[in-house]
């Protein structure tokens, strides 16, 4: 099938399909007599894994790795696992900043309430932060 067949299929972008390609991520599809790319439903399956691996925060390194794997006739689940375990662990240290700021920002708006614009110098820029 050609790109824009392929595009809507796969609910991915003609100039997305084009990047992964470009860096490896999909390999180059056949071309039909006239130049065409020329996508096989095979690749469908690949694409998929691609986009579920992004939602979960691969990155593109990432999932390249993975693919790499797989080519090479290897099954990738242990890597992968230690990548789900490093991105677990990156969220949950997000996790623990958005917490903290969100308290900070709270401390802040309960102290806004209680100060008064007109105390506001122009050296301090704003006394609410």
């Amino acid at each position: 099938m050609q790109i824009g067949e392929f595009s809507e299929l796969s609910g991915v972008s003609i100039k997305t399909l084009r990047y992964y390609e470009e860096v490896g991520l999909l390999p180059a599809p056949n071309r039909t007599k006239s130049g065409y790319r020329d996508y096989s439903n095979q690749l469908l399956g690949r694409l998929q894994f691609i986009k579920n691996a992004k939602a979960v925060g691969f990155s593109l390194r990432e999932i390249r790795e993975i693919l790499f794997y797989r080519e090479r006739g290897e099954i990738p689940c242990s890597h992968v696992n230690s990548l789900l375990q490093k991105h677990f662990e990156e969220c949950q240290r997000k996790i623990r900043e958005l917490e903290e700021a969100k308290d900070t920002i709270l401390v802040l708006i309960t102290r806004a309430k209680r100060l008064k614009p007109a105390d506001c110098n122009a050296e301090s820029i704003c006394h609410l932060v």
